[in-house]
């Protein structure tokens, strides 16, 4: 996906960091806004990866840190619940006026009820997802038992949450007891989809169940299994962001001649665009499909897809596959299957008896070839020929020229 940082102004003049993150086409089908969970920010993993995850479904989706937190300003002991809930309003107000209204408000624990709070107060929203949501945000004030007596007598105290320490005013605690979400959740009026974890130790699984039964249809509930409260396995995270993202765009509103994946042209298949975030993974819109490159975990990858030279030998197998096929099926021979194996390795180039350079190293890819069906020994024979004048193959063994420049971001690309 593609991030560009964002600044928002909240409603006391206050700027608050966002991250937008982009499909890689940078041409999002619909825009979502997500609420962390407390105390965290737009850059904690899950976040991330929960984005991530939309935007290979077309999303864009904007992360926004609440007052006092990540690289928004403002100090966090002057904020409380209400004052979140008034931030995700200001973005969505900031998103509407530079962006997109956002169709989709995600959010994660306490952002979770933030985002039940906020949906009625943001115009354009078309559905609501809670990830490991309290039914109430008092809640919260059962995290922080142990320091309710100092902050009662001193009106304020010293939490640690998540091995970080914050200032929690007594305030804070007042604002939680002010609201009342069942009626919240009763009048939505929007599809809401619950995804929460049996396995939740920090908030416990009835607090969705109490969510799910208090909403009115249309509403869906996914169970993360496993999952801790905070997703901090990548896999859990990954899967709540695709059923997410799968459930949510039914519901989203398009332009009446846009379908999913029309807004990439059809004949632009060889048209294909990269683009590399955080760490290794790459994301990779080849036309209308959406594939990921990676590194193996030995050189500090993810190995969440195959490397560079995985998808290379990826594309010459499968243009052989494609070739054959298509060459059997026009002489009618009885073609059933085609397995293609291939490898890639340097060598020595005095070891190649057939190659031009007697010098350094070249690279080999050998290739082999399965064929089923009754086909006799002239036609397999010929099929072997035909192996080789696959485009790809032609490609890879001819004179290619690659022209490489700069683009300034956002600056369209050249029509060819």
């Amino acid at each position: 996906m593609n991030t560009q940082k964002l600044e928002i102004e909240n409603a006391d003049g206050l700027k608050l960091g966002a991250k937008l993150d982009l499909p890689v086409e940078r041409k999002p089908l619909a825009y979502a806004l997500f609420a962390h969970c407390f105390t965290c920010t737009k850059d904690f993993k899950s976040a991330y990866y929960i984005s991530r995850a939309l935007t290979r479904h077309g999303i864009a989706v904007v992360r926004l840190d609440f007052t006092g937190l990540g690289e928004s300003e403002g100090d966090f002991s002057d904020t409380n619940f209400s004052s979140n809930v008034d931030d995700l309003v200001a973005a969505a107000e900031y998103m509407n006026k530079r962006l997109s209204a956002p169709q989709l408000l995600v959010g994660h624990s306490l952002g979770g009820a933030a985002v039940l709070q906020a949906a009625r107060k943001i115009s354009g929203t078309r559905a609501v997802a809670t990830i490991g949501a309290p039914a109430d945000p008092a809640h919260v004030g059962h995290l922080l038992k142990n320091s309710h007596t100092e902050i009662e007598k001193h009106g304020k105290a010293d939490v640690i949450v998540e091995g970080r320490t914050f200032s929690i005013k007594k305030q804070f605690l007042d604002d939680l007891d002010g609201h009342r979400m069942d009626e919240t959740i009763e009048e939505l009026g929007l599809p809401l989809l619950v995804l929460h974890s049996p396995a939740d130790m920090v908030v416990d699984f009835e607090n969705a169940t109490h969510i799910f039964s208090t909403a009115r249809q249309p509403k869906s509930f996914i169970s993360l299994n496993e999952a801790d409260h905070l997703l901090t396995n990548r896999n859990d995270a990954d899967y709540a962001g695709a059923v997410l993202a799968t459930w949510a765009t039914s519901y989203f509103e398009m332009p009446a001649s846009v379908e999913i994946n029309d807004h990439i042209d059809a004949e632009s298949g060889n048209q294909v665009t990269v683009s590399t975030g955080q760490g290794y993974r790459t994301e990779i819109q080849a036309g209308t499909h959406r594939l990921a490159a990676d590194e193996p975990l030995s050189v500090g990858g993810t190995d969440t897809g195959p490397d560079p030279y995985g998808l290379l030998l990826a594309g010459l197998g499968a243009c052989t596959s494609i070739t054959l096929r298509m060459y059997a099926d026009h002489k009618q021979w009885p073609l059933e299957n085609i397995d293609v194996h291939l490898s890639h390795r340097k060598i020595h180039a005095k070891d190649c008896e057939t190659c031009e350079s007697d010098s350094g190293k070249i690279d080999l890819i050998e290739r082999e070839i399965e064929l089923s069906g009754p086909l006799d020994t002239s036609q397999r024979e010929r099929l072997l020929e035909i192996a080789d004048k696959c485009p790809v193959h032609r490609t890879l063994t001819s004179e290619t020229r690659i022209e490489t420049r700069l683009r300034d971001v956002g600056e369209p690309a050249e029509q060819v």
